[in-house]
């Protein structure tokens, strides 16, 4: 990390220990979403910690603080006096953790004053984050380091995003002496399925643009995502008994397996690609002889990306038909997000206050795509332009995931400097 000046931040050890306290409470609430449930939010745990959150935001004084039918809060830090008329600006985090590992019975471990060694989880010997896997590990050398005991993930996406907009929200409100116009805070549920902005509403947060704080390596400023959809193929068979099933048996597991050995191979997915390169991505089979799906990720940066991904997979799907004689396939295509760039980069001036405030904290921004998506990308199409910052998160979706009490405050810097300049440049 390159560090220019600092701008003194009073009371920094305090919010550094306001942000990890924060976060070690909130990461002990199990918040796993479930893209199969038909609940909003998709899991009871997200509403545990979101009313915990309301109750917090209450008790720092914001009287508006709610938490509305579909779980998302939401409340106002008032504007210092004479900056009411300042552009209200919204912070924004999810509180959801992903489904594809467990969030129960998280066990948060402080590694104090970290010693640069790789980091040997206690509950698996197997789960070690290793200093040479992990380049940003090695710059948190004498940092109070956070993971999981090696079971779980840790959470820090995205509970680091929503202990470094808390502590800043309470540092703002016990220094009045801070000017800064409006701020709007909100807290969603069920982004890492997709539902994160499915019920959000832009007009009652009523803000000129957001920042969601779901992002990694400190002084990452993300402001274009991938353009995602997701196609799902039914391949319909016909099952009978295997005894008697010569010439009449169309094996939907094997027309699945079919297709996905004719996908790329070296190019076109997760495993091959980075920076702006996109990919095609099978992820979840359901299999049986007599229909057999297989939902596959499609992400590019463009839209025109996308359209040829699609016509490849459907492609490759009737090249699969055609060799199973009475065998069919389904295709459906479902829209996910768009790369938000096509909105923000009309409003420049919302990536250039997020850089002034990473260097008046010390930081050389970073600006780079983000290889996934946020609520950002959604918002952004809804009228709310919303670029990503830093939280911290290293090692996500992951036993080995990882944060530090560093960057958690940082994170938070950051959040308090925005505010500032925002009515700066009112």
């Amino acid at each position: 990390m390159v560090y220019s000046f600092r701008m003194a931040i009073p009371d920094s050890a305090s919010l550094t220990a306001d942000c990890v306290a924060r976060f070690l409470r909130y990461v002990t609430v199990d918040t796993r979403s479930d893209e199969t449930s038909s609940t909003y939010p998709s899991t009871p745990g997200q509403l545990t910690l979101l009313r915990q959150l309301t109750e917090e935001l209450r008790d720092l004084g914001l009287s508006d603080a709610a938490m509305d039918e579909h779980g998302y809060v939401m409340a106002t830090v008032p504007a210092t006096p004479g900056r009411e008329h300042a552009p209200v600006i919204g912070l924004v985090a999810h509180v959801d953790t992903s489904p594809e590992m467990s969030g129960t019975n998280v066990k948060p471990i402080v590694h104090r004053n970290y010693d640069g060694r790789d980091l040997a989880l206690p509950d698996d010997p197997a789960a070690v984050i290793r200093v040479q896997d992990c380049p940003a590990l090695a710059g948190r050398k004498g940092d109070d380091v956070i993971t999981a005991s090696g079971l779980t993930l840790l959470g820090a996406d995205d509970k680091a995003g929503v202990a470094a907009i808390m502590a800043a929200a309470a540092w703002l409100v016990a220094h009045p002496q801070t000017p800064h116009g409006p701020i709007r805070v909100a807290f969603t549920p069920d982004e890492e399925v997709g539902r994160g902005t499915k019920y959000f509403d832009v007009a009652r947060f009523n803000a000129r643009c957001a920042y969601t704080l779901d992002g990694g390596d400190v002084g990452d400023l993300e402001y274009e995502s991938f353009s995602a959809d997701v196609m799902t193929l039914a391949f319909q068979g016909f099952n009978t008994h295997p005894g008697y099933a010569k010439g009449r048996m169309v094996n939907a597991i094997k027309m699945a397996a079919d297709f996905i050995a004719r996908l790329p191979e070296g190019r076109l997915s997760p495993e091959t690609t980075e920076g702006y390169e996109g990919y095609v991505h099978p992820y979840v089979v359901q299999a049986a002889v007599d229909r057999t799906s297989v939902r596959v990720l499609l992400r590019d940066f463009t839209r025109d990306g996308l359209r040829e991904q699609a016509a490849l997979i459907e492609r490759l799907a009737q090249e699969t038909v055609e060799k199973f004689p009475g065998g069919s396939v389904k295709a459906t295509l479902e829209e996910q997000y768009r790369n938000m760039r096509e909105v923000i980069d009309r409003h420049p001036e919302i990536v250039e206050r997020a850089a002034e405030a990473m260097r008046r904290t010390g930081l050389a921004p970073r600006i780079k795509p983000i290889r996934g998506g946020t609520d950002g990308s959604k918002l952004s199409f809804m009228g709310l332009p919303t670029p990503n910052l830093f939280a911290g998160e290293h090692n996500i979706h992951s036993r080995l995931e990882w944060t530090s009490a560093g960057d958690l405050a940082r994170a938070a810097e950051v959040v308090v400097h925005l505010c500032q300049i925002w009515a700066e440049q009112a």
